[in-house]
């Protein structure tokens, strides 16, 4: 039974997908046929136009790379210095990971880092300058791993008042290490290099492409897993109303991690899911009924998860889509340099376009 006027049938594909099915382009098409009757097109919908705010955005890129050192200080010198009780000793982990930082933001080799490491260092954002070969050693420190995780949550704090709608995703970075793998056509075996890489999972803020939240694991790792760590992690310094991601995060486990944290999931389901399946919960079945009869609403709200898209093609453009290290620790610590260093150049951003005023540590103060 087909209704032209709500755009409505019985049949079961459009009680699965709710979508236009051929029983009503077939109820249309005869009504034309026989009466001559014109069945009036939907309106498109009109694409929305982002205002750029252009003056703002060349202050903020004539300034950054000056900007960025100062921030970049600040945040290091709010690290708390471990305690070294056996080895050579190391220089202070603030000017390590200053230099390790600014490294990766230069996109240069370390040779010719050299002269930006003299000058940060006269203007007093180190109090040791390191060699080249330092920064290579340091690294593959696994220690540096958790601080450059929390420095990034904390560098996207300035931003707490503005955020509230939040997109997770993944992508990789390419390496420089090569592993032997076995590539199969039309039966025939050949062995073949193929070149390694790593997956960064992030979350991050739909408004300026802060991001809030990351982990790092090898290129082959799910990503379902990783969703509520990362909406764990931005609830404690953001208040959330929507969290979106794609079907890749289709889970129980991580509806429930954005109830409980008071925002509201929006997850897409697969063509072959249904309400009707008793493996599921009811919180499952609950989005599912949401999701099938709210589907206009739902994919307005849903297509702030393309931002999180944006936020990789930033990153990437700008500090570049390979990692240079060798070792998978200092791979692992350079991505997430990568994203610390996106961080600063948001919040530089931010300043010049939302006037925000940035202060790291604010809570241990």
């Amino acid at each position: 039974m087909v209704n032209l006027f709500l755009q409505t049938c019985t049949c079961a594909d459009f009680d699965a997908h709710r979508i236009k099915c051929k029983h009503l382009y077939a109820a249309e098409y005869q009504l034309q046929r026989e009466s001559g009757m014109e069945i009036p097109t939907p309106e498109k919908p009109v694409k929305p136009i982002y205002r750029q705010e252009w003056h703002a955005y060349n202050l903020a890129q004539v300034n950054e790379k000056a900007k960025f050192q100062i921030l970049l200080a600040e945040l290091s010198k709010g690290i708390e210095e471990p305690l070294q009780t056996m080895g050579r000793p190391r220089l202070p982990l603030s000017d390590i990971i200053f230099a390790a930082c600014f490294k990766v933001y230069s996109t240069i080799s370390c040779r010719r880092f050299n002269t930006d490491l003299r000058e940060a260092h006269a203007k007093g954002y180190l109090t040791k300058r390191p060699s080249y070969n330092s920064i290579f050693d340091y690294f593959q420190m696994p220690m540096l791993t958790p601080y450059l995780k929390l420095m990034i949550e904390e560098s996207s704090k300035p931003l707490a008042s503005v955020e509230k709608d939040f997109a997770v995703d993944s992508s990789g970075f390419s390496t420089r290490r090569y592993e032997r793998w076995m590539h199969a056509k039309y039966s025939k075996g050949q062995v073949i290099d193929k070149q390694t890489w790593l997956k960064a999972h992030v979350i991050c803020g739909v408004k300026t492409n802060i991001v809030t939240a990351a982990e790092i694991t090898d290129g082959t790792a799910g990503d379902s897993p990783y969703f509520k760590p990362l909406v764990d992690a931005t609830s404690r310094n953001f208040v959330m109303n929507e969290v979106s991601g794609d079907k890749a995060y289709l889970s129980d486990n991580n509806f429930k991690a954005v109830l409980l944290n008071g925002a509201q999931p929006y997850i897409p389901f697969k063509s072959n899911n249904n309400a009707k399946d008793p493996r599921q919960s009811s919180v499952w079945k609950r989005m599912f009924h949401f999701y099938m009869y709210n589907q206009d609403w739902f994919m307005q709200h849903y297509h702030k998860r393309s931002n999180v898209e944006a936020t990789f093609s930033m990153i990437k453009a700008k500090l570049g889509g390979s990692l240079r290290s060798k070792t998978e620790t200092a791979q692992i610590n350079e991505a997430l340099a990568k994203i610390l260093c996106h961080n600063l150049c948001v919040v530089i951003q931010s300043i010049y376009e939302l006037g925000i005023d940035p202060a790291f540590w604010a809570d241990e103060l």
